[in-house]
């Protein structure tokens, strides 16, 4: 049954949308990507608008941003009340209130009661550069560890960390040198016969083989990680892997770096996806879903280890903005007044339960997986050799777009369709976007277009 939420959309972009995209192909250049060919005119909770009057629900969130939804009203409210006092005084000419409330508040939100440290940048990878920067000043050492099918932004040390050649580094050569990539738990494709614990006991072998044939340990600053690979494809490592990585750290001196800038503030269930692993990070990096969607990351880490530049030597004109910082505190307390990590976890169980029923009956998803929710499926032209499927996940994605949802892919293959909807979404959205998705999957068997 149909809610108040979406309507068929026969034809995108529509006019308007049209008009526009001219003029967005005459002035910006092809190189920023769009997932839906339209533009957007308002936006609610987990329902968007665009300027033709189509209206969809949103299981893309601003590829992770918008965990209290498009326009929470105290975040609006409080953004108001900001702009009306002053908008930009930059913090290293005169500071404010809001970053130094915003600073306090992730001490001790974030894992770990040990004495903490804050300090604010304007996006995810302005966070990873300056975390480098840290943990390389404060260790003395040059080397940087990340993993493949990691990304971590696009900025040249952030891009230099990220796996995925194409889109993200193609021609954009040389990178910063001394980053280096160790393989990364991927359960599903594992070789046949090998348990999730011989691929574990396989990666853990193969760093201390690294630090005799590549780097030594003394060389090596931080290791950076995210807790579950967003644009590798929702890959979720086991507890114990990430522990084993972390007690490697600790023997050889090295920072663990934890990269929770789509995984944090209640997407998986808990405040930050680390909690899962019970493993406490040195320095960990946030953006995307800190604010609402205005610009504002941060970098949180150990006092003694964030103290390590001296003044003037990290920061930026436009860290830490106050429209960001206020947002910011609204947010924490709408996750915390609103309980949206145990919604998180209800909402994945949703998707869970949904997926699995219909892998019954469609035999091109290959595997579900879900940590809160963080939940993607994986499509395959054949469940036996588990042969990535790009093409018909475009098809999917597109047809959905058609049908009033938003999704987006992810994978080194492309082929992974994620979920990343808002955690205010209400159960008839929910609902109504899973029917969509439902409808399409089974019209994509049912007229031979791909794999049955």
């Amino acid at each position: 049954m149909k809610t108040e939420s979406i309507n068929l959309i026969t034809e995108i972009p529509g006019p308007k949308a049209a008009e526009l995209l001219k003029r967005r192909e005459q002035h910006v250049p092809r190189g920023p990507f769009n997932t839906v060919h339209s533009f957007i005119e308002k936006g609610k909770g987990a329902l968007v608008t665009d300027v033709d009057g189509n209206t969809f629900i949103d299981f893309a969130g601003a590829i992770g941003s918008l965990n209290a939804g498009h326009c929470p009203p105290a975040v609006v409210e409080a953004v108001k009340a900001q702009l009306e006092k002053y908008l930009h005084p930059c913090f290293h000419v005169m500071m404010y209130e809001p970053y130094i409330e915003l600073a306090e508040k992730l001490n001790r939100i974030t894992p770990g009661t040990h004495n903490k440290k804050t300090f604010f940048l304007s996006s995810g990878a302005e966070a990873v550069e300056n975390a480098i920067k840290i943990a390389r000043k404060y260790t003395g050492r040059r080397a940087i560890i990340s993993f493949e099918r990691g990304f971590h932004g696009r900025t040249y040390m952030a891009m230099s960390l990220t796996s995925k050649v194409k889109p993200y580094k193609n021609g954009f050569g040389p990178f910063v040198p001394d980053t280096y990539k160790m393989p990364y738990p991927y359960y599903y494709r594992a070789p046949e016969g090998m348990t999730r614990e011989d691929v574990d006991e396989q990666i853990i072998k193969q760093f201390h083989t690294f630090f005799l044939s590549e780097v030594p340990a003394e060389d090596v600053a931080a290791v950076i990680m995210e807790p579950v690979q967003g644009e590798g494809g929702f890959i979720v490592p086991s507890k114990s892997f990430v522990q084993k990585i972390k007690k490697i750290c600790e023997e050889n001196g090295i920072l663990f770096i934890a990269d929770e800038v789509q995984t944090g503030f209640a997407r998986t269930g808990k405040m930050f996806a680390m909690e899962h692993f019970e493993v406490i990070p040195d320095l960990m990096t946030m953006s995307k879903s800190i604010a609402a969607g205005l610009p504002l990351s941060a970098v949180t880490g150990r006092a003694e280890i964030m103290d390590a530049p001296s003044s003037g030597e990290i920061g930026g004109t436009y860290g830490g903005s106050p429209l960001g910082c206020v947002a910011a505190l609204e947010v924490i307390k709408m996750i915390e007044k609103e309980n949206l990590t145990e919604r998180a976890n209800k909402i994945g169980e949703s998707l869970v339960h949904f997926f699995k029923q219909l892998q019954e009956d469609i035999a091109f998803i290959g595997e579900v997986r879900t940590l809160g929710a963080m939940t993607a499926i994986e499509i395959v032209k054949n469940r036996t050799e588990k042969e990535p499927d790009k093409e018909l996940t475009m098809q999917i994605l597109q047809e959905a777009h058609r049908r009033g949802l938003i999704l987006m892919s992810a994978g080194l293959y492309g082929n992974i369709i994620r979920i990343l909807s808002p955690l205010v979404i209400t159960d008839a959205q929910l609902d109504e976007g899973l029917a969509v998705l439902k409808e399409v999957m089974f019209h994509l068997k049912q007229t031979g277009m791909k794999h049955s």
